[in-house]
């Protein structure tokens, strides 16, 4: 019997795989996930079959293999930064171990079928680990290879995964008589993303999502960073957008394996400011976990992502007040109306 050809999206019930699945439905492309819990119901129409499980469950992705053609993959699945610090063997078993199944789970695929499937893997910002804010403030726009010592178990999976994944595109069995090629692996570091349409779910970067979430539902919130606090962010459809150039562009005007991305960097009190003027009435105060402000003071204020614009066309499409004003208040807005 033939496989049918599909497109693999693990973590499929978070903030990007939500959006990511409607993009790939919409295009046209058959796509098949995983998710630890089962799939959420708005996501059910649009998707050809739903596993619910663990990507460390090397069974589960023995039946994926044995029914389906897979020729991109969406690796997702994650715990997040501050779930991470709270549990971090169990963050090494899901970010690390199932990232690691699944590149060998896609080895195997593209070997099978005779041509490299293409691994999309979305890192972070976490990835990097600056040690004080004076530097922060002095380096400026962080370049990919500059700064890559987190102090995050979160950063550190991160970074260790895109290892991974550069040794399984490029050096996989080198000692081999033939080494195989089955894995063509592609990565962007995201920053912060800020979505209208689902509510943050444990990112160190959530404050400011949550302070957008928090005034439309008309409820106070206390932000655990300082006012002065800046890293960069992008809204969730360029993100989106950004997953999905990385996935089409020609392998050959690929310079690297990971990608800076970025398209804005307010301060925590610009975002604040921004979001009591679209809601006068909200109220916010200020109270500062020290230990989760460290771990943001650690990441760059802003990096350089002119490789990807050069290498594959990144281009946001939305700054600061497009962000806000076209994207995140209306459908804020709409979503508690």
């Amino acid at each position: 019997m033939l496989r049918k050809p599909v497109t693999l999206v693990t973590g499929a019930n978070g903030e990007i795989g939500h959006a990511l699945v409607h993009r790939l439905a919409a295009a046209g492309r058959s796509v098949v996930t995983i998710d630890i819990a089962e799939l959420d119901p708005r996501l059910i129409p649009v998707v050809h079959r739903a596993f619910t499980g663990s990507v460390t469950d090397t069974a589960l992705l023995e039946r994926v293999l044995a029914q389906f053609e897979i020729d991109l993959v969406f690796h997702l699945a994650a715990l997040l930064s501050t779930r991470s610090e709270f549990t971090p063997v169990t963050a090494h078993q899901v970010n690390v171990d199932g990232t690691l199944a699944l590149l060998e789970f896609a080895q195997h695929e593209g070997e099978s079928h005779g041509r490299p499937v293409v691994f999309v893997y979305p890192s972070s910002i976490a990835a990097y680990g600056l040690p004080d804010q004076d530097t922060k403030t002095r380096a400026g726009r962080v370049r990919e290879d500059d700064w890559n010592t987190p102090r995050t178990m979160y950063g550190c999976n991160k970074l260790y995964c895109e290892q991974l994944g550069r040794y399984y595109a490029h050096y996989y069995k080198q000692l081999a008589a033939k080494p195989p090629s089955g894995v063509d692996f592609r990565c962007v570091r995201f920053p912060g993303l800020i979505s209208a349409l689902t509510v943050p779910s444990g990112g160190t970067s959530d404050y400011a999502p949550e302070m957008i979430h928090a005034a439309a539902r008309c409820e106070h919130y206390t932000c655990f960073v300082r006012p002065d606090t800046r890293i960069p962010f992008m809204a969730m459809p360029d993100a989106v957008d950004a997953l999905l150039g990385l996935a089409a562009a020609p392998a050959g005007r690929l310079t690297r394996v990971a990608y800076n991305l970025s398209a804005f960097n307010p301060s925590a009190e610009e975002v604040r400011a921004l979001v009591a003027r679209e809601f006068p009435d909200s109220t916010m105060s200020w109270v500062v976990d020290e230990k989760r402000q460290a771990i943001l003071d650690s990441w760059p204020a802003d990096v350089d992502d002119s490789a990807a614009r050069a290498d594959w066309g990144f281009a946001p499409k939305y700054g600061v007040d497009a962000a806000f004003h076209e994207y995140v208040f209306p459908n804020v807005r709409q979503r508690y109306a």
